[in-house]
């Protein structure tokens, strides 16, 4: 596959500044290796993601064996979770991928020429409430999700980012670490209920998978942008000044 160095027909693959063509008579195939081969990250596998166009559909299939994505429109309105085996047809003019190996969290986004659905203008809520389904996220629940997602909202464009851990979360805002696995805890919790899939396990599994699973979705979901950023350092001053004031 190539880079592409114009405008192209059918569908481009954007990661890192670079942008690839898909060829409708070859499978391309997305992992360490391959096609797009995005990081020599062990945990990533080889073979993790591939493209195809069967009868004029083009599919996004998940080849490997542990890795999960999620698949969503750039607006955020339409969001699945892409397990091992499961498949996709691309029908949005551009389409985000966002996954995660180990403690890196990846983002490519897939655009389509001829796409078969449109997206369509949304209006906002006159209230003004930020609201995942049913579920209202508190001011503590944006700036934790914030903690964890900032190396990812700061990134220009699609690409790769290393995610904090818990410790190094709540330390970027002045809490302590029981007080934001609290909230980890109860943000998870609520996202669940919702049906949200994969914040949830084996004692294990969910410590070690559900901050970067929380991104995925809060990245693909649009529960925080980059226009949220300022809040992490309200924060962190305010927990400051209170520390010092012995508040």
């Amino acid at each position: 596959m190539r880079p592409v160095t114009g405008d192209a027909a059918g569908l481009t693959v954007d990661f890192a500044g670079e942008r690839f063509e898909v060829e409708p008579e070859r499978v391309f195939t997305v992992g360490r290796e391959g096609d797009l081969a995005i990081d020599d990250n062990l945990f990533l596998h080889r073979n993790f993601l591939t493209i195809e166009n069967h009868d004029g559909l083009w599919l996004l299939s998940n080849v490997g064996s542990r890795l999960t994505a999620t698949v969503t429109d750039t607006g955020g309105r339409v969001q699945a979770w892409l397990a091992p085996g499961a498949r996709l047809p691309l029908v949005f003019a551009a389409t985000s991928v966002i996954f995660s190996a180990g403690p890196t969290t990846y983002e490519l986004t897939i655009h389509s020429a001829a796409p078969p659905f449109r997206e369509t203008q949304t209006i906002a809520d006159d209230d003004g409430l930020s609201t995942i389904g049913d579920v209202p996220l508190t001011h503590s629940q944006r700036v934790m999700i914030l903690a964890l997602a900032e190396p990812v909202l700061k990134r220009e464009g699609t690409g790769m980012s290393e995610l904090p851990t818990s410790a190094q979360a709540a330390d970027r805002i002045g809490w302590t670490l029981t007080r934001f696995n609290r909230k980890l805890d109860n943000v998870c919790d609520k996202l669940d209920r919702i049906g949200v899939p994969g914040l949830r396990g084996g004692v294990r599994s969910y410590a070690t998978n559900r901050r970067v699973r929380l991104v995925e979705h809060a990245i693909a979901a649009r529960l925080v942008t980059r226009d949220d950023l300022p809040l992490l350092d309200e924060e962190l001053r305010a927990n400051t000044s209170s520390a010092a004031t012995g508040d």
